[in-house]
């Protein structure tokens, strides 16, 4: 991975795409595919995707948007009005992909669906992201990636068996739905330079999160089982847990595979627990989890966290302490790893944003810049894909149907700040 680029431009260099919607899953599929080289043109509302209302904000940047906006350009049109529609369908002929994440029936109902720009621009991919799918009685509910997350199944198994189901203070389904979103999009692509054909991708909140689920299903149907949710144990599986250290830390002890939990009843200083009928194989020890458990935490309890991650560490036992962003920005890892990158940005000099994930050996993703401003870029996307004068851009600002932020600071003057396209 390469903060400035990687020398082929990234495996998806070639393909153009147009990001429609807001909020999580569709910008972050959007985001995936610009990370590997596309070139993505995000159509934005005048007032802002939703997502720059999120999280925290410095100087007036939105940080969340620093990082799902990064390596796309910025435009702002007003999809509401008859003019901004047209605009989309004017450019869309030199676009290879769209992703959008509104209702289904949205883009029909502005003369923006698939049928209509595969018209325009044969062999068009469109990845359309839903709450539920494009089909089906429930495909026009509105939906948001905890609404399908509660009806998948995959919420009733997040938390402790004696409470009430709980949530990760992130939008984990969204980001689940925007991978199976970029996958999908790379599938269809492929398709399209072996036949020439275009497709839509359907792909929803709620089966994205139900496709986790999967060790449940033939369970249910052959057993009549219903899966619960366990805290910080997984089922079946043991030692696996969170376990309490002496400083009032926690180690993630994961020994569920028989040689990794003989060696760590050898770092315990109990290799006759390896021997145990109760503990020697990993079915009986599933059955005994309570009592390994608290054998576990026994021995933990008697050491500070940093002396049991040098024992199990030692011992290759897999094992961590539950890191904090603090501990991540300290980690000589993260920074071996490019997960840490420090990119460009137009407003703050730079940020530090994730790294690009998958790490690819021949055509690495890259980091060019960090998100851009709401309508930053307008007036050069419709410069280069709609060939517009500056008189008629400045026709549409004045009419509200586009908006144009061009101011320009002083962080855009520096070397090494990010070009709009």
């Amino acid at each position: 991975m390469s903060v400035n680029g990687s020398a082929g431009g990234g495996p998806l260099a070639r393909y153009k795409v147009l990001e429609l919607g807001s909020t999580a899953a569709g910008p972050f599929c959007a985001r995936l595919l610009a990370d590997f080289g596309a070139k993505v043109v995000k159509i934005e509302a005048p007032d802002g995707d939703p997502i720059r209302q999120l999280g925290e904000t410095v100087r007036g940047k939105s940080l969340y948007a620093a990082s799902i906006c990064r390596n796309k350009s910025i435009a702002a049109l007003d999809l509401r009005k008859p003019e901004a529609r047209e605009l989309v369908k004017r450019i869309i002929a030199r676009f290879d992909v769209v992703v959008e994440n509104f209702r289904p029936g949205t883009l029909e109902k502005w003369g923006l669906g698939y049928d209509e720009l595969a018209r325009l621009r044969p062999g068009l991919v469109m990845t359309r992201i839903s709450g539920f799918g494009q089909t089906g009685p429930y495909r026009g509910r509105p939906g948001y990636g905890v609404i399908g997350e509660a009806m998948s199944g995959l919420r009733h198994m997040i938390g402790d068996p004696d409470r009430p189901p709980s949530r990760a203070a992130l939008p984990l389904t969204d980001y689940i739905t925007g991978l199976y979103g970029a996958f999908g999009t790379v599938m269809a692509v492929l398709h399209k330079e072996k036949t020439g054909i275009g497709q839509c991708v359907d792909t929803s909140l709620l089966e994205s999160a139900f496709s986790f689920m999967e060790v449940s299903v033939p369970n249910f149907e052959k057993t009549g089982k219903i899966a619960m949710r366990a805290g910080s144990r997984l089922p079946n599986s043991a030692p696996n847990n969170l376990y309490a250290t002496r400083d009032g830390g926690y180690i993630h002890i994961a020994a569920l595979a028989d040689p990794v939990y003989r060696r760590l009843a050898a770092a315990m200083g109990r290799p006759e627990l390896a021997a145990d009928p109760r503990f020697a194989e990993q079915r009986v020890r599933s059955e005994n989890a309570d009592l390994i458990d608290e054998l576990v935490t026994n021995w933990t309890m008697s050491h500070d966290l940093s002396e049991l991650e040098r024992i199990l560490d030692a011992a290759e036992v897999p094992s961590s302490r539950v890191f904090t962003m603090a501990d991540i920005f300290k980690d000589p890892h993260y920074r071996a790893r490019d997960m840490l990158p420090s990119v460009p940005d137009d407003d703050l000099g730079s940020v530090v944003l994730t790294g690009v994930v998958p790490k690819l050996s021949a055509s690495p993703g890259a980091l060019k810049w960090s998100g851009h401003r709401t309508g930053q870029d307008t007036r050069a996307v419709l410069k280069e894909f709609a060939g517009l004068s500056d008189e008629e851009i400045d026709g549409f600002v004045r009419a509200r149907v586009v908006y144009c932020d061009e101011q320009r600071g002083a962080a855009a003057a520096r070397p090494g700040a990010s070009a709009s396209l």
